[in-house]
């Protein structure tokens, strides 16, 4: 049985007793009909992993039920004569049982101190603490009735006033503070209102077309502010108090995250025992209302969070982390309801421990990258570069060497055109090729300059093997000597070139032979 469904139980006791009026029995009702609501979401979460936005759909459902009351409520205010007759909570039994048991604790606080054992729930002041810290949410609903009694019957009197002045306790007591005077200026706000928020209001009070209240309109405004002043201190008893016994029911829990987001926690999933069950995923966005931003711009929406990602905690981080320290601790609160849940480190140690590591972790997050350090240049050597000599460096700089033709191409002379030879689509410079200029070796171009060291050299067998090849017989024919002769005969005639060298021979032999002189035949006569 869940602890709403206690509590209605007890009211049925109560009718045994005292009988309640009916709208006062619907009242109560309504109020904790959001814990059990939050219950059977904690169970259908632990039975079902499903998407996190279809348990949204469902939760934003059962928020709509709950606050049915509240919106009948709201309908009945224009009819109310008095704040109390639609504002019945603080006149209820139930809250003064609570503030009742809550003043009997505290003076019991002092003996008991953290002496929590076995099962949680089972405690009285647990169950106590849970009542308290849901009715909270009742105490709110109650306020925002009573400050829409307040703006409809103080209306007549300062229409401008709703309109300058929006939250709900200070225009309570600006309205008590004002009254019925005619004359705003002599009213002193500024211990309740800012400075700047003090001149519009008095500005607009001078200029404002309202009209005096009656003797019994102000009565009705005057009670109604008294009401909304007994519900905000009976709030900040109840929250002081969850506050202070929540160190000992969850003290790390508590020191994660903080009391007052903790105390929320545990009444959203409808006890420590059903926290401690939850996974991380759903404790992050435990207490997620889509109803509160619904008229609002999607682009400042924060989806996906709870009433986690609204504590202190969270809060005090840039917008660009949240998200991720929310996920960090989200699984660390589920550890740490585990942990209270079995009462392990009642003095919340490893609480204070897991919070300073997620503080550790988002500050690494917030460090800015790690800059690209710029490695200086290498100091230059003053040392001279060996240089390679010999034969083969003194020819691969000679073959590597600027020619003289190339040197005259690279050279511009000046106040005369440069030749230009055009190729495929380009154009190339000739530079002083080909120009008369004064010097040596002028008008011609001079052929590469070779050193006679630099020559290569043959060894003296295989030059004696090279001139025995070239002066083999006298039979080589010159790579110059040609096959054609001009003759007075047939103008050009193919001749052999080997015959006239053949005949030379043929007669030097005839002549000059090893025989003598030849001797010749007289011719007779």
């Amino acid at each position: 049985m869940s602890l709403a469904d206690d509590f209605l139980a007890d009211l049925d006791d109560y009718e045994d007793a005292d009988a309640l009026a009916p709208a006062e029995s619907n009242t109560i009702a309504s109020t904790f009909a959001s814990t059990s609501n939050a219950s059977h979401k904690a169970d259908h979460l632990m039975d079902e992993d499903e998407d996190e936005e279809d348990d949204f759909d469902e939760a934003t459902a059962m928020d709509t039920e709950a606050d049915s009351a509240l919106e009948a409520m709201m309908r009945e205010v224009a009819a109310a004569k008095h704040a109390r007759d639609i504002a019945k909570l603080m006149d209820s039994d139930d809250m003064n049982g609570i503030l009742k048991d809550i003043a009997h604790f505290q003076a019991l606080s002092a003996s008991k101190g953290s002496d929590v054992s076995g099962m949680v729930e089972d405690d009285p002041e647990y169950q106590l603490i849970v009542k308290a810290n849901t009715i909270t949410v009742a105490i709110d609903n109650e306020m925002l009735v009573v400050h829409k009694f307040i703006r409809d019957h103080y209306e007549p009197k300062f229409p401008e006033l709703e309109t300058v002045v929006a939250n709900p306790m200070d225009y309570a007591r600006t309205v008590k503070r004002i009254a019925n005077q005619d004359d705003i200026t002599k009213v002193d706000l500024h211990d309740i209102l800012p400075s700047a928020t003090v001149m519009v209001v008095v500005v607009t009070g001078t200029t404002t077309e309202g009209r005096t209240l009656t003797e019994s309109e102000w009565r009705a405004c005057d009670e109604a502010c008294d009401l909304a002043f007994e519900l905000e201190r009976a709030k900040a008893t109840i929250i002081e108090y969850v506050e202070s016994r929540l160190t000992f029911i969850a003290p790390n829990l508590s020191a994660i995250i903080g009391t007052a987001t903790a105390a929320k926690l545990m009444g959203q999933a409808g006890g420590l025992t059903s926290l401690s069950k939850m996974p991380a995923c759903n404790i992050q966005v435990l207490g997620q209302d889509k109803s509160l931003n619904s008229a609002l711009s999607a682009a400042s929406n924060v989806r996906n969070v709870g009433y986690a990602y609204y504590s202190p905690f969270i809060l005090s981080y840039p917008v660009e982390v949240r998200k991720k320290a929310l996920k960090m601790t989200a699984a660390k609160l589920a550890l740490a309801a585990r942990i209270d849940r079995v009462h392990s480190y009642p003095d919340g140690s490893w609480g204070r421990k897991i919070k300073d590591e997620i503080e550790r972790k988002v500050e690494k997050l917030l460090e800015a990258p790690p800059q690209k350090n710029v490695k200086a240049l290498p100091a230059p050597l003053e040392a001279p570069k060996k240089r390679r000599g010999g034969r083969r460096a003194r020819k691969e700089k000679e073959l590597y060497a600027v020619s003289e033709m190339q040197k005259l191409k690279n050279r511009v002379a000046f106040g005369q055109e440069e030749q230009e030879v055009m190729g495929y689509g380009t154009s190339e410079g000739m530079g002083m090729l080909g120009q008369n200029y004064s010097g040596p070796g002028a008008g011609r171009i001079r052929g590469p300059q070779t050193k006679e060291r630099n020559r290569g050299k043959i060894s003296n067998r295989n030059a004696a093997r090279l001139a025995q090849y070239g002066s083999g017989g006298g039979t080589g024919t010159a790579g110059t000597a040609s096959s054609i002769a001009f003759t007075p005969v047939q103008g050009i005639e193919l001749v052999d070139p080997t015959a006239a060298a053949a005949k030379l021979k043929a007669l030097n032999e005839r002549y000059f032979g090893s025989q003598g002189f030849m001797k010749m035949k007289k011719e007779e006569s």
